[in-house]
This record gives C-alpha cells, structure tokens and sequence, in this order.
C-alpha cells in the first residue's frame, strides 16, 4: 500500500514538474511568436500586395491574402515602371547596383585584410596610432564627408559616375573592414608567421598562404557587412551619381515619388521587394556564418 502511494505521489510530482516546464517554455516562446509576427508584418504587407492586381487594394485590405495572384506588378517594377522620364524600371539601376557594389566589397575587404595583418604580424611604431584614426573613421558621419568628398571625386573626375562611387564605398568601409580584421588576427598565434618566416616566405607568401587560408569566417563577415551597407545606401548614391548611373535605392526612391493616376502600391511593393531581395539571399545563404565570424577574434584584441 505505501509503496503504491509513494509510485503515485511520484508520477504526480513528474506530472507537475511537466506541466511547469510547459507554463515555462509558453511564457518564453509566445511572446517571442507575438514579436516575430509584428517584425514580420510588413514583409508579408510587401509580399501580398505586391501580387494583387490594383483593383483589389483598393477595394480590399492591405494585410489580407491575394484573391487574384499576379506578377504584373513584379514585370512592371523589373521594366516598365517610370523614374524620372524613364520608363524603363529597376533593371538598369540594378546592374549598376551589381556594377557598384561587387568591386567596391571586394577591394575594401582586401585593403582591409592587407591593413589588419600589417597591424597585428608587422607592427611598427605609431601602429597603435594608426589604428587608432581608423577606428575614428568608423564613427564619422555620412553627412560629415559628403563635401570633401565631392570635391575629391571632381579632382579625379569621377563625378557621378559608379566607378566615383566604387571609390567613396571602399574609402568609407576601409575603417570597419580594418576594424573586423585586425581584431580576427590578433587572436591568430604569431609564431604561424614566425614560422613561415624561418621557412623562407616573404610578406605576401605568409598573407596567401598562411593568413588568409584560416581568414574565412572574417571575410564572411566582412563581406556581408559591406555587401548589405554598400546595397542599402541612399546618401551616397543621390550625392554621387545622377540620372543613369544610380543605384538601385534611389531608383526605388524615384518610382514611390513619381505618380500618374492612381498610386501604384502593388508595383512600389514590387520594387522594394526587387531591391530587398539581394541583401535577403546574403543573409539567408551565409547569415550564419556571421555571428561566428563576427565573434571569433573575441577573447583577444
């Protein structure tokens, strides 16, 4: 009899601790489901409004599912949609996008990566100095360069041109890209360059052969930073360059503007969504590398 009480009393406390357990994960998980719904909102708002024809958004609501899915909206977005006296759409405007922004990663990434390991394996006096001033780069202001900027772009004749904005990107991601790096090789040993150097290899023997080989997840980083701040600009792309040779964003800033008849919602969220889509594959493909990267020169530096 007391045995079946004390086996009773357990299940019972089991049944319990269970039910805890359930209270527990519901009052973490649903408010954090409640939070995910409202950040997710508007990309669902772009998405479903996009694929409706114009006639249902106006006579229906903005959150609801399509009756009627189409793309008309996405084809008049891709080329036909009007900016400025152009009606050509996004698609010139995203290849220079594309233009702009592949050079420019690539090339403050590799200064970056060049200006990390001169910094932490070939230290010279006042490198400490010079670090210093380019981490001071990365809390400058956009605004704070636009004059003095323009002003070098007009000396070397690169004024409203993509390669002027090439220039303008990598002269303004050198500071984080450094940043990122350095604080990645810090946490490399020095004795793998010392001992590189005792084999006979050189400055850019140790950087191809020794460094960069055990650099991925930095360059991960480094990447999709650049990649994601150099895609989403505005300020630069409006200062910088003008009529065909803009970026995408100031493109999607001048379809919104630019109104004939009725607004054109479905074609607007289109746009957007046309413009979003580079910086989400970025993410969704190589997001989780990110976090890793972005931390692996943590313990040290």
């Amino acid at each position: 009899m007391a045995n079946a009480l004390s086996q009773q009393t357990q299940i019972g406390d089991a049944l319990s601790q269970k039910n805890r357990m359930r209270l527990g994960r519901l009052f973490i998980y649903g408010p954090l489901a409640v939070m995910a719904v409202l950040y997710l909102m508007p990309l669902w708002v772009m998405v479903v409004t996009s694929l409706k024809p114009l006639d249902e958004i106006y006579g229906g609501s903005f959150i609801g599912p399509p009756q009627t899915v189409t793309l008309d909206a996405w084809r008049a977005a891709w080329s036909e949609a009007c900016i400025g006296t152009e009606c050509t759409g996004l698609k010139p405007y995203f290849v220079n996008s594309l233009l702009m922004v592949i050079p420019a990663v690539v090339l403050s990434t590799g200064i970056g990566a060049i200006n990390g390991y001169i910094l932490t394996k070939w230290r010279f006096p006042g490198a400490n100095f010079v670090f210093g001033l380019l981490l001071f780069g990365c809390f400058l202001p956009y605004q704070a360069i636009l004059i003095p900027m323009a002003r070098t772009l007009g000396l070397l004749g690169l004024a409203g041109s993509i390669p002027g904005l090439v220039f303008v990107h990598v002269a303004y991601g050198i500071c984080f890209t450094t940043l990122f790096f350095r604080n990645f090789f810090v946490s490399l040993p020095d004795e793998l360059t010392k001992a590189a150097m005792v084999d006979g290899a050189g400055f850019f023997r140790i950087f191809w052969s020794v460094i960069l080989p055990t650099s991925i997840p930095i360059i991960v980083v480094s990447c999709i930073w650049q990649f994601t701040q150099i895609w989403n600009d505005f300020l630069f792309g409006v200062s910088f360059t003008s009529g065909g040779n803009s970026p995408i964003t100031v493109a999607l800033n001048n379809i919104v503007n630019v109104t004939t008849g009725r607004k054109q919602y479905n074609v607007d969220m289109a746009a957007a969504m046309i413009a979003a889509i580079p910086t989400l594959l970025v993410y969704i493909i190589a997001g989780r590398y990110f976090v890793r990267g972005l931390t692996a020169g943590a313990v040290k530096g």
